[in-house]
C-alpha cells in the first residue's frame, strides 16, 4: 500500500463538510485520507511511524478500529483508545493539518492532486518548539523526562510514546 503526507493550512468553516469532502475525495479515487492537527505531530518520522504500525496491526489482525484512517491517528495520538485518539482530529476555525492518503499508487497520487484545492501547502509537519506545549500535553510528556532526555529528544519521545500504544493493549 502506497502513502503521501501532505501538510499544509486551511479554515475550517464546518468540520462535517471538510470530512464529506475528504470523503468524497477518497471514494472517487478508492483512497484513505486522515485529516490531523498538524500541531500534534512531531515529524514525518512521527507520521510514518504510525502508519507502519497501523498496516501492521490490520496485517495481524490486532487493530481496534475497523478504519484504516483511524488506526493510523490513533497510533499517531499515543492512546489505546479509539476515542482519546480524536484529540488528534481537526477543528473549526484555521489550522494546520496533516492529511495522511493510503491506497494504490495512482489512486493517491490522484486524491493528493484534488486534496491541493482544499490545502495550502506548507511546512507544518516537522516538530517545533511552537508545538511543543501542545506535545507536551498530548503525550504526556514530563519536564523531568525532559531534564534526563534534552529538549531535542521531544520528537522521540513521541515515538516512544506511539511504540508504546501495542504494549498497552
Amino acid at each position: 500500500m502506497e502513502s503521501m503526507i501532505i501538510g499544509g493550512s486551511l479554515y475550517v468553516e464546518n468540520v462535517p463538510d471538510l470530512l464529506s469532502r475528504l470523503r468524497t475525495i477518497s471514494s472517487t479515487h478508492n483512497t484513505t485520507i486522515q485529516a490531523m492537527d498538524a500541531n500534534r505531530i512531531a515529524g514525518e518520522e512521527h507520521v510514518m511511524f504510525a502508519i507502519h504500525k497501523a498496516l501492521r496491526a490490520i496485517e495481524n489482525n490486532s487493530n481496534m478500529a475497523h478504519d484504516i484512517g483511524v488506526e493510523v491517528m490513533r497510533y499517531a495520538s499515543g492512546k489505546r483508545q479509539i476515542g482519546e485518539a480524536f484529540s488528534m482530529g481537526i477543528h473549526e476555525g484555521e489550522m494546520n493539518v496533516v492529511l495522511v492518503v493510503l491506497g494504490g499508487e495512482d489512486e493517491v497520487h490522484a486524491s493528493v492532486q484534488a486534496l491541493t484545492d482544499i490545502i495550502h501547502e506548507a511546512p507544518v509537519i516537522e516538530y517545533s518548539a511552537s508545538k511543543r506545549d501542545i506535545i507536551l500535553g498530548q503525550f504526556s510528556i514530563t519536564e523531568q523526562e525532559i531534564s534526563a532526555a534534552g529538549e531535542d529528544m521531544i520528537p522521540s519521545l513521541v515515538l516512544e510514546r506511539v511504540a508504546l500504544v501495542d504494549v498497552l493493549k
